[in-house]
């Protein structure tokens, strides 16, 4: 499908996504939101994908939300238009594959709340990122004040968000908000190697490892782990178990057919 927005390419089972309004810094619109959704819908149902990277070049990520778009808008036009970048973020947030982001330049406000939908973040050490929306009288409407905090904790969390200040590379890194940092201009490189390693691997297991990490922050510690066997056993029912195993006793490398 041909987008305006966004860029989709897949080689060897990688997908990359690549934010496509360099005017205007990658700001996020309802284009966006709409069409990096249908994009994840179409990677999710294609089974030669084995790994999403989400980026915006080695330039910026993106610089937030449209404002000239939200300026004017009432509390009706918000509730009504947010409505698709909050189904894309679920979907991405949820969807039965590894996601990456590949975060260089500003990541802000929504850009930066986009990255958290994401499995694993790497960083170029040009990044900012931030969440900036209480300057503007408003707060993080995309996912913010309830995923930030449970990556980062309550109370780092709260300081970014009541501040609205940027944070470096390094310090993401410090504080838990990004995997890992890198030369800008080995950003994409270092995504795909992790990638890569993430492809090779038994995706029914990173399938459901995914869906017990994400369901089971929502759930108390008992319940998590009656939904972790529940996963661990039906895992046994798989191929790829199988052939995991098997490649083991043989010692030689599986080869994982997602099954």
């Amino acid at each position: 499908m041909a987008y305006e927005t966004v860029i989709v390419e897949i080689d060897e089972g990688i997908a990359t996504i690549t934010l496509n309004r360099p005017e205007v810094l990658n700001a996020l619109n309802s284009q966006v939101f709409i069409e990096l959704g249908e994009a994840a819908e179409e990677l999710s149902g294609d089974e030669s994908v084995r790994v999403v990277i989400i980026t915006g070049g080695d330039k910026v990520f993106a610089a937030g939300a449209d404002i000239k778009q939200m300026a004017s808008a009432t509390a009706v036009d918000v509730s009504t238009n947010v409505r698709p970048s909050l189904r894309t973020f679920n979907f991405i947030e949820n969807m039965h594959k590894p996601v990456i982001a590949a975060i260089a330049g500003y990541a802000l406000g929504g850009g930066c709340e986009l990255t958290l939908v994401a499995d694993v973040r790497i960083a170029a050490d040009n990044a900012q990122l931030g969440l900036p929306e209480i300057k503007l009288g408003i707060l993080p409407g995309g996912g913010g004040t309830q995923r930030l905090p449970r990556l980062i904790g309550a109370a780092k969390a709260k300081e970014l968000i009541y501040s609205g200040d940027f944070i470096s590379a390094e310090e993401a890194l410090r504080i838990g908000l990004v995997n890992k940092v890198v030369p800008a201009d080995q950003l994409l490189i270092e995504a795909k190697k992790m990638a890569q390693k993430f492809a090779a691997r038994g995706a029914v297991a990173i399938q459901m490892a995914k869906t017990c990490i994400n369901e089971g922050l929502q759930m108390d510690l008992d319940r998590g782990l009656q939904y972790e066997h529940k996963c661990f056993s039906l895992l046994f029912a798989t191929e790829d178990q199988k052939e995991g195993m098997k490649a083991f006793l043989e010692k030689r490398k599986p080869n994982f057919q997602g099954r």
